[in-house]
């Protein structure tokens, strides 16, 4: 590996564990540099996933404040995020991700208007953010997050989007809970398909260990200031991401490929 590689998946790991202290869609960032210098498809995903997933200590770290406030959610959500991971990483392995590539954009988009319009959803749909989520809300995030596992552990782009729309409609609202929360899930979702692609064989470990060392530096940094901004600005950040992340997958998927 060559030094301008060597700094070039160091900067991209990085900035993608900053985006995703935010947001999510850090994968967005590594996968095509990880592409760009030879990597596989298959092996550039798991390379990526590993890196990421380790690196989400420093993310961890950063919101170790908020931890205690949003424990009790982790019942409900962390049996579900460890079966869909676990299965998605699975089913990476024995499949091409053509044709789940194509949905990226869709899901990515809607999940950035949901996040977004959220307090507007709950209103239509008569939830009260100052009480107790009814019973069928509950169950339906549960169900939404067992699908964000599933597609987190087969490819994972924009994972913690889709996670901040659900916990926003449950009635979390509080961006920086909801950014710990939404971390210590993509941590597992991440760490169970981690697992299974290196039983696999998949990850390119001369890559993944410089891309975690930066990774961590990334979401540590990413975390820490992030609780330094105002709420408001910060929902503002991670809904430009989630635009900016949509039109670049549909860019790739409908414009580029023609």
């Amino acid at each position: 590996m060559s030094l301008v590689e060597a700094l070039a998946l160091c900067a991209a790991a990085s900035a993608a564990g900053a985006v995703n202290a935010l947001a999510g869609g850090g994968t967005v960032i590594t996968f095509p540099v990880l592409l760009l210098f030879g990597t596989p498809p298959i092996v550039a995903n798991a390379t990526s996933t590993i890196a990421l997933v380790f690196g989400t200590s420093g993310s961890i770290y950063g919101y170790r404040s908020q931890m205690a406030l949003v424990r009790p959610w982790f019942w409900r959500f962390v049996p579900v995020s460890l079966l869909g991971g676990l299965l998605g990483g699975i089913l990476l392995t024995h499949t091409s991700d053509a044709v789940f590539a194509k949905m990226v954009p869709f899901l990515l988009l809607f999940a950035t208007v949901l996040f977004m319009t959220h307090g507007a959803f709950r209103a239509f749909a008569g939830f009260d953010a100052s009480s107790t989520p009814h019973r069928h809300a509950v169950l339906g995030a549960i169900l939404f997050q067992f699908g964000v596992a599933f597609y987190g552990g087969y490819f994972g782009a924009g994972i913690g989007i889709l996670m901040l729309a659900t916990l926003g409609i449950m009635g979390l609202e509080d961006i920086h809970q909801m950014n710990a929360l939404k971390t210590v899930l993509g941590c597992l979702i991440n760490l169970v398909a981690s697992i299974w692609f290196m039983f696999a064989g998949l990850i390119d470990w001369s890559r993944a260990l410089p891309m975690t060392v930066a990774a961590i530096a990334g979401y540590y940094l990413g975390s820490h200031f992030a609780q330094r901004i105002p709420q408001q600005a910060v929902r503002r950040i991670i809904t430009g991401v989630g635009f900016s992340i949509s039109a670049v997958m549909f860019y790739k998927q409908f414009v580029a490929r023609g």
